[in-house]
């Protein structure tokens, strides 16, 4: 506590508040040895049997030496804050968890007085964070029931994160591994139940994908896909850019002719499902083997990924156009012909440098859903109309056709909306499009055990 909060307590009590004054004390949890603690809340910390009884209850501020807000540039590290004594003490056992202040009040807690009933409120990286799988070690004590709410039920906290309430019970020892919590509202409606799991001695999505890469000699580079974090956190952060100088976050893998498939599906698996209050910290796992043989996922996936990168043909050759010249009315040949070699089944090695074979190519390679095919017609509308236009690049990608129409504001960011109700049309019906086979695309996230 500040020096006051410990005032306005005082202060309360000569204004009569029932307590007693030498109840109440100044004490740093995390630097403070507890010969400073009043006599008689010493007594029971010391006693085994006595503290069985004490309650400590917490909200610990919340601080890190990093966020994701420093991870993508637009925020920096709070460097030193973790340096505590409770730090020194711990950090050789429970290791990177002891960045943040929350898991050291609950490490001093369950180290030094262990026996009590902890009840804290915090985010639900000691339940799921990979970061704190020796945490959890560690602080082995029973979770015997909690709750979660939107992380902007509190004052001055922004951001869509779940905060759980959980009560643990640190005289009962368990290793935790999954709980189910209730969920409530910022208006503490009762919305329904939600499963967390620890993810201890589990393969993840990244470790999938790093398996997946095939370095062939010789072969072009189509982009390179952003890979951070295995949660929902770092949605955002997940994207396929034309070169790796992009990235705010330059860590990833290369898409080559030999990967594209697996990476299509990776990108895919992160972005269809929306990230939210509730799944912030659930973890996209290592699949099994069933997304191999189902053809028709892979295929969705693909054309899910075609309509939602960001690539910008500046940054070099655009290989991600899915429609021929003579599909969309161009008025030239594009630089590559890669996509619709490879969607119509003609991918050859040589595929790069095939720059004048102007033969129309129908999607006859690969067999796509109606859903995926309905993404398709809306995008040949879209690249149709863009073609139609004054003075525009022949081998621009989706993402510069979205910038020719909407352009920048004054901070250079790219506008909402565009003006032109053409584009505003065509636009509206590709990403109708893209949520309904998005929609299509969950449930087979489930079945491959992307998540649990």
């Amino acid at each position: 506590l500040d020096k006051q909060d410990v005032d306005v307590m005082r202060d309360r009590i000569n204004n009569g508040a029932n307590l007693l004054e030498s109840h109440v004390f100044q004490f740093d949890f995390l630097n403070d040895d507890f010969s400073k603690l009043p006599q008689g809340l010493r007594d029971i910390v010391k006693d085994e049997k006595r503290r069985k009884k004490l309650l400590i209850y917490i909200n610990p501020p919340y601080a890190e030496v990093a966020t994701t807000r420093t991870r993508t540039k637009t925020g920096q590290n709070k460097n030193s804050i973790e340096q505590t004594a409770t730090h020194k003490k711990y950090a050789p056992v429970v290791g990177i968890a002891m960045k943040e202040l929350f898991a050291q009040f609950s490490a001093r807690v369950y180290g030094e007085i262990c026996g009590c009933i902890l009840t804290e409120f915090s985010t639900l990286k000691i339940l799921s964070g990979p970061n704190f799988s020796a945490f959890r070690q560690f602080f082995q004590a029973k979770l015997e029931k909690g709750f979660i709410v939107p992380a902007d039920t509190f004052d001055n906290v922004k951001g869509q994160f779940p905060i759980g309430f959980k009560i643990w019970n640190t005289g009962k020892k368990e290793l935790f591994k999954k709980t189910e919590l209730d969920i409530y509202d910022k208006n503490a409606h009762y919305i329904g139940k939600k499963m967390f799991y620890s993810y201890d001695d589990t393969k993840f999505i990244n470790e999938w994908i790093i398996e997946t890469r095939i370095r062939s000699q010789g072969h072009e580079n189509l982009a390179f896909m952003g890979c951070y974090g295995n949660d929902f956190l770092n949605q955002n952060i997940i994207r396929i850019m034309r070169t790796k100088k992009e990235l705010a976050v330059p860590r990833g893998s290369y898409i080559t002719i030999d990967n594209i498939i697996m990476s299509c599906i990776y990108f895919a698996v992160r972005k269809v499902i929306p990230a939210d209050c509730l799944n912030d910290r659930d973890q996209f796992l290592y699949p099994n083997d069933g997304w191999k043989t189902d053809m028709e996922f892979q295929n969705d996936c693909l054309a899910y990924t075609l309509f939602n990168n960001n690539i910008r043909s500046q940054y070099g050759v655009n290989h991600w156009i899915p429609f021929t010249e003579q599909e969309i009315d161009a008025r030239d040949t594009f630089e590559s012909h890669f996509m619709i070699s490879f969607l119509s089944g003609k991918i050859v090695r040589n595929a790069y440098a095939d720059l004048f074979d102007r033969q129309e190519r129908p999607l006859a390679g690969r067999e796509f859903s109606s859903e995926a095919q309905a993404v398709f017609d809306s995008g040949k509308k879209l690249w149709k109309y863009y073609h139609s236009q004054k003075n525009v690049n022949v081998n621009s990608s989706l993402y510069d056709i979205k910038e020719y129409f909407q352009g920048r504001g004054e901070t250079g960011k790219m506008n909402n909306s565009s003006t032109d109700k053409g584009y505003n049309e065509r636009i509206a019906s590709l990403r109708t499009n893209l949520k309904i086979l998005a929609k299509k695309i969950e449930p087979k996230v489930y079945e491959y055990g992307f998540l649990k």
